[in-house]
């Protein structure tokens, strides 16, 4: 791939695939916890929770991005106190990890939030009725049967990342080396004269990634059925 794409085509592509990474890593633990949330538990303000959820996949990314740089941004009221912290998001790699992480979160929970609720609860009740705590019926019981089901929403929860263009331009603009993923990249090549070839590339490129993550998660949405019939 290197000899395929320039040094700048590739730093976009390997910029997109850490932030898509860290994106993925750093959102599946507050995914699993919101699906079980939604799957298992009742509660007042459910139906609100899920609301919040889902509501980056309504929105305009492009609305969502600003309302991070509203409440990230070094002016905001989050953002002023992380950055006593030298934590910082806007106009930064970083922020465009949490910008891609806010955009796919709704897809990972829903994968995961399925293969929960695929697993017949009676296994579950069955092990605190011997004594066991919710924890370790997680631990021991629900988390192995929903093991591709979380797999598939990492591989949902990337690809969306891994594309996501709106809400990280607004967020972190589409500086070269710092900011530009892929996506951005591509917008850039196309209102450069003579950047068409360069922008076609790096489309190629995001084509196969997202095939290749839309067959994986296929397969291990099947993978999910077969492991919870085999129960």
């Amino acid at each position: 791939m290197n000899d395929w794409l320039s040094p700048e085509e590739w730093q976009a592509v390997a910029l997109s695939l850490q932030v898509s990474t860290v994106a993925v890593l750093a959102s599946l633990p507050f995914g699993v916890l919101v699906a079980h949330a939604l799957a298992r538990w009742r509660f007042p303000g459910r139906g609100l929770l899920n609301v919040l959820v889902h509501l980056p996949l309504v929105l305009p990314p492009v609305v969502t991005g600003y309302l991070l740089l509203l409440t990230f941004g070094r002016r905001g009221a989050v953002g002023q106190f992380l950055d006593q912290f030298g934590i910082v998001f806007a106009f930064h790699w970083t922020g465009a990890a949490l910008a891609a992480a806010i955009m796919g979160f709704p897809l990972m929970v829903r994968a995961i939030r399925l293969a929960i609720e695929a697993v017949d609860p009676k296994l579950e009740q069955a092990a605190s009725t011997l004594g066991a705590s919710r924890i370790w019926i997680f631990a021991t019981i629900t988390l192995p049967l929903i093991l591709p089901g979380i797999l598939a929403g990492m591989v949902l929860g990337f690809a969306k990342a891994f594309g996501e263009f709106g809400a990280t331009i607004t967020f972190v603009s589409n500086i070269p080396g710092q900011t530009q993923t892929l996506p951005s990249a591509i917008y850039a090549f196309l209102q450069v004269p003579g950047g068409e070839a360069s922008a076609l590339r790096l489309v190629l490129v995001a084509v196969i990634i997202a095939m290749g993550a839309l067959f994986l998660s296929e397969w291990l949405a099947r993978a999910v059925a077969r492991r919870i019939a085999g129960h």
